[in-house]
């Protein structure tokens, strides 16, 4: 025991100091009457055995180092001279008794003027300065303030200004550019580059819509190699930082879909109004799942983007949709006041679970108003026709599935138009799904007549269909006539599509449908070219039955679309084109109106309109017009289609597939049907803790 305290205390006094007062050491232990054991296991009696020690030391010296006193007493050390090279200073803390023991005051280097003729200034506090390089504006330590170091730097690291005079790096250290404070460079460290590349990568995975393992699997790999060879193998370690496991992946897509949320949800706070667009259906898990996109002005432009993407897990019904959307304005603060339009695929007429919810909506949006998706409207419009003409179509959908839902006819088919040097070697699947082209299903099928003809079993009751003019006559019409309404149809899709557009496109129609009905009762058939090219290759001329039934058809067609698209006085005609507007619109007031002609009186603003795009042309004019402004912005905000549903549901379906039954792909829609681009460095600020692993 007594060994062990004296190499316990050895650490702090010579050994042999302590061997030679062993004995009133021994004496101190005694005193106590404590084990030495326990003696050394308690802090506070560790203590005084440490005080005891020194005053042994120094009564061995016949010098008093010093005495521990009370607390209210203030202790001052007294060291003699002789020893004070040789003992630490020591110095007693009268507030807690206890011992520091301070190493020897290191020296201090002073600066001098003459180290400039080696081109070095000082730095920081002149009592205790660096050298700082006027050259390279490098700084070194305190302890480099020698004349042969500072000489020793000049001469390696700017051996071609050794000889100048200090005149020289005088005017060197008072020139403007030396003048100017130190822009401090901040470098991220590599734990925060690595979780900052971890964000990047996983914003990239959710975009494409792959795996999350993909980055641990694929990305991290092939990252590696390509740093590997383009670099060295140093450089290919620190890829092993950035983590892109599974569960980490799942986290960074999580925070980056928070982060566009919030930026939303501000958006919408500031906006003027918005208009919804909302769907529902089913995935492959069987939940139900309902996506709203918002259309609302934000800077000069009117945007569009993904509010809300949730599964019902009840009841999908309408009361269980506006619950949904209405928790969601509630959780955010989002004022229903604001909200001026909502489009759907009910119409008014109809009864459902959406028409249920819009109806709860504009009870509790009470401006709101309602619209039905224009592209319905079209696919409804199109869907009526002649029965002769309904007979050919019916017809061919049946030989196409009597190809395609067999694989061995399928493969069979393929063979021959390649010995045959057919055009294509496969038929389209029809689908009543209005965005794919039946137009191109039907010019499939009659481009394919003649191997079609060859490859069919004379079995097959539809087989002289092929053989027949009359049907083939038919077919040629029905394929162009098709492919010219699903043109129109993809021409009313797309982002920033306003009723104005797809009005327009809907006038235009209708001027061909009247048009190509007179050429037809004219036999002018140029605007059909399948059907012309056909005529020509068999010279022969098309019946009054067949004529009587394109005609009719036309104008069937035609009258249809007017029922679906009715011509009504619009008073928003302004909004289109406000130099054409020579009369005070009725759904104007008469300081919107005076407004009005200060705006169209702008030459500036003239020339902005035939440059601009009609959304951005209002959305800029806020500032300088505010009221007529802010009401042609209203106009325009309303979805003219549902194609953005449409959209966002083939999205979640190439998302949620099968193989990944229980994702959560709300985060993911958030991000790829999303405008807003996530502030990844925000992100990473408001994390903690910058781990790789976090």
């Amino acid at each position: 025991m007594i060994a062990h305290l004296l190499c316990i205390l050895s650490y702090n006094f010579n050994i042999f100091v302590i061997l030679n007062t062993y004995p009133k050491l021994t004496m101190f232990c005694t005193t106590n009457t404590l084990p030495m054991d326990l003696l050394l296991k308690q802090g506070n009696l560790k203590q005084e055995v440490e005080s005891f020690c020194y005053q042994i030391v120094s009564e061995s010296n016949d010098q008093k180092v010093g005495i521990l006193q009370s607390e209210d007493e203030q202790l001052q050390p007294s060291v003699s001279k002789k020893s004070e090279g040789d003992l630490s200073r020591v110095k007693f803390m009268s507030n807690s008794n206890k011992i520091t023991t301070f190493s020897k005051k290191p020296k201090r280097r002073k600066y001098d003027e003459s180290y400039l003729s080696f081109g070095f200034t000082y730095f920081g506090n002149r009592d205790a300065p660096h050298a700082q390089c006027v050259l390279c504006k490098k700084i070194l330590s305190n302890s480099s303030l020698a004349p042969s170091k500072l000489r020793r730097h000049l001469e390696t690291k700017h051996a071609a200004y050794k000889d100048k005079d200090i005149s020289f790096f005088k005017q060197h250290l008072d020139s403007p550019e030396n003048n100017k404070p130190p822009v401090p460079k901040i470098v991220n460290t590599d734990n925060e580059s690595a979780t900052e590349a971890s964000y990047n990568v996983s914003y990239h995975i959710a975009l494409s819509g792959e795996a999350h393992t993909i980055g641990e699997l694929l990305i991290k790999p092939c990252a590696k190699d390509v740093v590997m060879r383009m670099f060295d193998e140093q450089y290919s370690k620190k890829i092993d930082a950035v983590q892109l496991s599974n569960s980490t992946v799942a986290r960074r897509i999580k925070d980056l879909a928070a982060d566009i949320e919030e930026e939303l949800v501000c958006r919408l706070k500031i906006c003027d109004g918005f208009s919804l667009q909302l769907d529902e259906s089913a995935d492959v898990s069987g939940l139900a799942v309902l996506l709203v996109f918002v259309r609302y002005r934000f800077n000069k432009s009117i945007e569009e983007d993904l509010l809300l993407c949730e599964s019902l897990q009840s009841n999908a019904t309408g009361e269980e949709i506006f619950n949904c959307i209405n928790s969601f304005m509630q959780k955010h603060e989002i004022e229903w006041e604001k909200c001026v339009d909502v489009c759907s695929d009910a119409s008014r007429a109809m009864d459902g679970k959406i028409a249920e919810a819009v109806t709860l909506i504009k009870y509790v949006a009470p401006e709101s108003t309602s619209s039905h998706c224009l592209l319905y409207r079209h696919a409804l419009a199109v869907k009526i026709m002649p029965t002769s003409l309904k007979n050919v179509l019916d017809q061919a959908v049946q030989i196409i599935n009597y190809i395609k839902a067999r694989p061995h006819q399928s493969r069979l088919l393929k063979i021959l138009c390649e010995e045959m040097g057919a055009q294509h070697t496969a038929l389209l699947l029809n689908t009543e799904v209005r965005w794919l082209s039946r137009g191109k299903v039907l010019v499939r099928l009659f481009e394919l007549r003649r191997e079609l003809l060859v490859f069919m079993d004379s079995a097959f009751r539809l087989s002289d269909c092929l053989t027949n003019s009359s049907w083939l006559l038919r077919l040629a019409y029905l394929a162009d006539i098709f492919t010219k309404l699903n043109e129109v149809n993809l021409s009313m899709q797309g982002k920033n599509v306003t009723v104005f557009t797809v009005f327009d496109k809907m006038s235009s129609l209708l001027r061909k449908l009247e048009f190509w009905a007179s050429s037809v009762e004219e036999e002018n058939f140029d605007c059909f070219p399948t059907l012309s090219d056909f005529l020509t290759e068999i010279n022969s001329t098309v019946d009054k039955d067949i004529c009587s039934a394109i005609v009719q058809h036309l104008r069937g067609l035609r009258s249809t679309l007017l029922k679906y698209f009715p011509v009504t006085n619009d008073n928003n005609t302004w909004v289109r084109n406000p130099f054409t507007v020579t009369v005070k619109p009725a759904s104007l007031v008469a300081r919107d109106y005076e407004s009005l002609i200060d705006l169209t009186s702008d030459s500036q603003v003239k020339q902005n309109f035939s440059e601009l795009s009609l959304n951005d042309f209002w959305s800029s004019l806020i500032q300088e017009y505010p009221s007529i402004a802010r009401r042609a912005v209203r106009v325009l905000l309303p979805f003219a289609t549902m194609h953005l549903c449409e959209t966002g549901f083939s999205y979640y379906a190439a998302t949620k597939t099968k193989y990944r039954k229980r994702l959560d792909a709300a985060p993911h829609m958030r991000i790829r049907l999303s405008n807003i681009t996530p502030n990844i460095k925000r992100i990473c600020d408001k994390k903690t803790q910058k781990h790789c692993s976090h």
